[in-house]
Protein backbone atom coordinates (compact mmCIF):
# COMPACT_ATOMS: atom_id res chain seq x y z
CA UNK A 1 0.00 0.00 0.00
CA UNK A 2 1.29 3.73 -0.90
CA UNK A 3 2.40 6.17 2.13
CA UNK A 4 1.48 9.61 1.80
CA UNK A 5 4.77 11.20 1.18
CA UNK A 6 3.23 14.32 2.07
CA UNK A 7 1.85 13.31 5.85
CA UNK A 8 5.28 11.75 6.15
CA UNK A 9 7.48 14.76 5.45
CA UNK A 10 5.16 17.05 7.77
CA UNK A 11 5.40 14.63 10.56
CA UNK A 12 8.97 15.20 10.23
CA UNK A 13 9.13 18.28 10.27
CA UNK A 14 9.89 19.07 6.60
CA UNK A 15 7.69 21.52 4.20
CA UNK A 16 5.63 20.16 1.80
CA UNK A 17 4.99 22.53 -1.51
CA UNK A 18 1.88 21.98 -3.77
CA UNK A 19 -0.63 23.95 -5.73
CA UNK A 20 -4.30 24.09 -6.39
CA UNK A 21 -6.06 22.76 -8.96
CA UNK A 22 -9.32 25.17 -9.74
CA UNK A 23 -10.06 24.31 -13.25
CA UNK A 24 -11.50 20.80 -13.28
CA UNK A 25 -8.92 20.00 -16.09
CA UNK A 26 -7.92 16.21 -15.85
CA UNK A 27 -5.18 17.04 -18.60
CA UNK A 28 -4.01 19.53 -16.93
CA UNK A 29 -3.86 17.86 -13.42
CA UNK A 30 -1.96 14.84 -15.25
CA UNK A 31 0.66 17.45 -16.36
CA UNK A 32 1.35 18.71 -13.25
CA UNK A 33 1.49 15.70 -11.86
CA UNK A 34 4.73 15.30 -13.28
CA UNK A 35 6.55 18.57 -12.28
CA UNK A 36 7.32 17.20 -8.91
CA UNK A 37 5.17 18.91 -6.11
CA UNK A 38 4.81 17.21 -3.17
CA UNK A 39 0.94 17.53 -3.30
CA UNK A 40 -1.67 18.73 -5.47
CA UNK A 41 -5.15 20.01 -3.97
CA UNK A 42 -8.63 19.99 -6.21
CA UNK A 43 -10.33 23.27 -5.26
CA UNK A 44 -14.14 21.72 -4.43
CA UNK A 45 -15.34 24.98 -2.33
CA UNK A 46 -14.73 27.64 -5.19
CA UNK A 47 -14.90 25.70 -8.36
CA UNK A 48 -17.16 24.52 -10.89
CA UNK A 49 -15.61 20.85 -10.41
CA UNK A 50 -18.09 18.45 -9.56
CA UNK A 51 -17.59 14.56 -7.56
CA UNK A 52 -16.88 12.64 -10.69
CA UNK A 53 -14.33 14.77 -12.13
CA UNK A 54 -12.77 15.03 -9.20
CA UNK A 55 -12.55 11.52 -8.35
CA UNK A 56 -10.77 11.41 -12.27
CA UNK A 57 -8.38 13.81 -11.07
CA UNK A 58 -7.55 12.15 -8.24
CA UNK A 59 -7.03 9.02 -10.07
CA UNK A 60 -4.98 10.71 -12.28
CA UNK A 61 -2.47 12.72 -9.71
CA UNK A 62 -2.44 8.98 -7.97
CA UNK A 63 -1.60 6.82 -10.50
CA UNK A 64 1.36 9.49 -11.66
CA UNK A 65 2.78 8.81 -8.13
CA UNK A 66 1.59 12.06 -6.46
CA UNK A 67 -0.48 12.83 -3.30
CA UNK A 68 -3.70 13.86 -4.65
CA UNK A 69 -5.81 16.19 -1.65
CA UNK A 70 -9.04 18.36 -1.96
CA UNK A 71 -10.70 21.06 -0.59
CA UNK A 72 -14.12 20.14 0.44
CA UNK A 73 -16.88 22.71 -0.01
CA UNK A 74 -17.17 22.71 4.15
CA UNK A 75 -16.61 19.75 6.61
CA UNK A 76 -19.63 18.00 6.49
CA UNK A 77 -19.61 14.11 6.89
CA UNK A 78 -20.85 13.60 3.52
CA UNK A 79 -18.26 16.06 2.05
CA UNK A 80 -15.87 14.37 3.27
CA UNK A 81 -17.09 10.86 3.19
CA UNK A 82 -17.27 11.14 -1.03
CA UNK A 83 -13.84 12.21 -1.32
CA UNK A 84 -11.84 9.37 0.67
CA UNK A 85 -14.07 6.87 -0.86
CA UNK A 86 -13.04 8.16 -4.07
CA UNK A 87 -9.21 8.00 -3.34
CA UNK A 88 -8.41 11.28 -1.68
CA UNK A 89 -5.01 11.20 0.39
CA UNK A 90 -6.78 13.79 2.92
CA UNK A 91 -8.95 16.89 2.74
CA UNK A 92 -8.72 20.18 3.14
CA UNK A 93 -11.41 22.10 5.45
CA UNK A 94 -12.69 25.65 4.90
CA UNK A 95 -13.47 27.93 7.28
CA UNK A 96 -13.30 25.96 10.93
CA UNK A 97 -14.83 28.48 13.70
CA UNK A 98 -15.46 26.51 16.75
CA UNK A 99 -13.81 23.06 18.39
CA UNK A 100 -17.01 20.97 17.30
CA UNK A 101 -16.73 21.76 13.75
CA UNK A 102 -13.11 20.38 13.85
CA UNK A 103 -13.73 17.36 15.89
CA UNK A 104 -16.45 16.56 13.37
CA UNK A 105 -13.97 16.95 10.10
CA UNK A 106 -11.57 14.94 11.87
CA UNK A 107 -13.97 12.12 12.72
CA UNK A 108 -15.50 12.03 9.64
CA UNK A 109 -11.80 11.13 7.96
CA UNK A 110 -10.84 8.12 10.07
CA UNK A 111 -12.61 5.02 10.51
CA UNK A 112 -14.27 3.61 14.16
CA UNK A 113 -13.11 3.57 16.82
CA UNK A 114 -10.57 6.88 16.27
CA UNK A 115 -13.41 8.47 14.30
CA UNK A 116 -17.28 7.78 12.44
CA UNK A 117 -16.02 7.58 8.54
CA UNK A 118 -18.65 4.63 6.77
CA UNK A 119 -17.38 2.20 5.41
CA UNK A 120 -17.72 1.56 1.98
CA UNK A 121 -16.14 2.67 -1.79
CA UNK A 122 -13.44 1.22 -3.95
CA UNK A 123 -11.81 3.41 -5.84
CA UNK A 124 -9.95 4.70 -2.41
CA UNK A 125 -7.90 1.29 -2.24
CA UNK A 126 -7.03 1.79 -6.07
CA UNK A 127 -5.25 4.70 -5.56
CA UNK A 128 -3.47 3.85 -2.70
CA UNK A 129 -2.69 0.56 -4.66
CA UNK A 130 -3.74 -2.06 -1.91
CA UNK A 131 -6.49 -4.36 -1.45
CA UNK A 132 -9.70 -3.45 0.36
CA UNK A 133 -8.68 -5.39 3.62
CA UNK A 134 -5.33 -3.75 3.91
CA UNK A 135 -6.68 0.02 3.01
CA UNK A 136 -8.94 -0.37 5.77
CA UNK A 137 -6.60 -1.85 8.16
CA UNK A 138 -4.06 1.12 7.33
CA UNK A 139 -5.69 3.75 5.70
CA UNK A 140 -6.35 5.82 9.15
CA UNK A 141 -2.16 6.53 9.51
CA UNK A 142 -2.18 7.90 5.76
CA UNK A 143 -4.71 10.38 5.48
CA UNK A 144 -3.65 14.20 5.77
CA UNK A 145 -6.10 16.29 7.91
CA UNK A 146 -6.03 20.18 6.93
CA UNK A 147 -7.96 22.40 8.78
CA UNK A 148 -7.94 26.36 7.75
CA UNK A 149 -7.78 29.14 9.80
CA UNK A 150 -9.45 31.92 7.66
CA UNK A 151 -11.45 34.39 10.33
CA UNK A 152 -9.94 36.16 12.63
CA UNK A 153 -12.28 35.21 15.58
CA UNK A 154 -10.65 31.57 14.89
CA UNK A 155 -7.31 33.19 15.31
CA UNK A 156 -8.36 34.35 18.98
CA UNK A 157 -9.40 31.18 19.58
CA UNK A 158 -6.70 29.19 18.37
CA UNK A 159 -5.88 26.42 20.78
CA UNK A 160 -9.80 25.22 21.21
CA UNK A 161 -10.04 24.99 17.63
CA UNK A 162 -7.21 23.25 16.91
CA UNK A 163 -5.61 21.45 19.63
CA UNK A 164 -8.14 18.41 18.31
CA UNK A 165 -6.25 15.38 18.10
CA UNK A 166 -6.10 14.06 14.67
CA UNK A 167 -5.09 17.41 12.71
CA UNK A 168 -2.02 17.31 10.14
CA UNK A 169 -1.61 21.24 9.41
CA UNK A 170 -3.55 24.40 9.90
CA UNK A 171 -3.97 26.61 6.73
CA UNK A 172 -4.09 29.99 5.91
CA UNK A 173 -6.37 31.11 3.73
CA UNK A 174 -4.99 34.55 3.34
CA UNK A 175 -7.79 36.59 1.35
CA UNK A 176 -10.60 35.46 3.85
CA UNK A 177 -8.49 36.23 7.02
CA UNK A 178 -7.76 39.65 5.71
CA UNK A 179 -11.55 40.02 5.03
CA UNK A 180 -12.56 38.83 8.21
CA UNK A 181 -10.30 41.82 9.75
CA UNK A 182 -12.12 44.36 7.70
CA UNK A 183 -13.61 47.53 9.66
CA UNK A 184 -17.20 48.94 10.10
CA UNK A 185 -16.15 51.03 7.22
CA UNK A 186 -14.95 48.10 4.76
CA UNK A 187 -11.06 49.08 5.49
CA UNK A 188 -9.16 46.13 5.58
CA UNK A 189 -6.10 45.61 8.03
CA UNK A 190 -2.64 47.36 8.07
CA UNK A 191 -0.36 45.13 6.94
CA UNK A 192 1.46 45.44 10.77
CA UNK A 193 -1.30 44.25 11.99
CA UNK A 194 -2.08 41.62 9.25
CA UNK A 195 1.54 40.18 9.89
CA UNK A 196 0.53 40.07 14.07
CA UNK A 197 -2.27 38.09 12.74
CA UNK A 198 -0.44 35.58 10.57
CA UNK A 199 2.47 35.46 13.31
CA UNK A 200 -0.40 34.22 16.35
CA UNK A 201 -1.58 31.56 13.78
CA UNK A 202 2.29 30.26 13.50
CA UNK A 203 2.83 30.42 17.23
CA UNK A 204 -0.34 28.72 17.54
CA UNK A 205 0.67 25.72 15.52
CA UNK A 206 4.03 25.40 17.03
CA UNK A 207 2.22 25.13 21.02
CA UNK A 208 -0.04 22.46 19.65
CA UNK A 209 2.51 20.40 17.33
CA UNK A 210 0.63 20.66 13.77
CA UNK A 211 2.21 21.74 10.63
CA UNK A 212 1.62 25.44 9.80
CA UNK A 213 0.37 26.45 5.99
CA UNK A 214 -0.12 29.26 4.01
CA UNK A 215 -1.54 29.97 0.29
CA UNK A 216 1.27 32.23 -0.76
CA UNK A 217 1.41 33.99 -4.77
CA UNK A 218 5.25 33.76 -5.58
CA UNK A 219 8.50 31.63 -5.11
CA UNK A 220 9.81 34.35 -3.04
CA UNK A 221 7.15 34.11 -0.54
CA UNK A 222 7.14 30.66 -0.61
CA UNK A 223 10.47 30.81 0.18
CA UNK A 224 10.58 32.79 2.94
CA UNK A 225 7.58 31.90 4.60
CA UNK A 226 9.31 28.19 4.52
CA UNK A 227 12.63 30.03 6.02
CA UNK A 228 9.59 31.42 8.78
CA UNK A 229 8.70 27.94 9.79
CA UNK A 230 5.66 27.22 7.50
CA UNK A 231 5.20 24.14 6.54
CA UNK A 232 2.24 23.16 4.14
CA UNK A 233 2.82 25.88 1.04
CA UNK A 234 0.73 26.03 -1.55
CA UNK A 235 1.77 28.11 -4.59
CA UNK A 236 -0.74 30.02 -6.87
CA UNK A 237 -2.74 27.61 -9.09
CA UNK A 238 -3.36 26.04 -12.34
CA UNK A 239 -5.01 28.99 -13.44
CA UNK A 240 -3.00 31.15 -11.78
CA UNK A 241 0.57 29.57 -13.74
CA UNK A 242 -1.94 29.98 -17.20
CA UNK A 243 -2.46 33.79 -16.55
CA UNK A 244 0.99 34.55 -15.37
CA UNK A 245 2.91 32.98 -18.12
CA UNK A 246 0.10 34.56 -20.72
CA UNK A 247 0.42 37.69 -19.34
CA UNK A 248 4.46 37.83 -19.82
CA UNK A 249 4.36 36.72 -23.06
CA UNK A 250 1.71 39.50 -24.06
CA UNK A 251 3.56 42.31 -22.03
CA UNK A 252 7.07 41.09 -23.12
CA UNK A 253 5.52 41.91 -26.50
CA UNK A 254 4.43 45.14 -26.21
CA UNK A 255 0.98 44.06 -26.26
CA UNK A 256 0.12 45.36 -22.04
CA UNK A 257 -2.45 47.45 -23.44
CA UNK A 258 -4.41 44.88 -23.33
CA UNK A 259 -6.88 44.12 -19.92
CA UNK A 260 -5.64 41.30 -18.60
CA UNK A 261 -7.58 40.38 -14.89
CA UNK A 262 -5.49 39.03 -12.20
CA UNK A 263 -6.49 35.49 -10.57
Amino acid sequence: MRTNTAKRLLREGKPVVGTWLSLGSITAARFLARMGFDYLTVDVEHSLVNVETTTHIMGAVADAGGVPLVRVPSGRHDHIKRVLDNGGYGIVVPMVMNRQEAQEAVAACLYPPRGNRSVGGSVHALNFSATPAEYYGKVDDEILIVLQCEHIDAVRNFDEIYSVPGIDAVFVGPNDLKASMRDANGKEPSPEVFKQALADILAGCKRNKVAAGIHTFSIEEAKQRIADGWQFIAVNSELRFMTDGAKAVVDGLGKSGSEVAKY
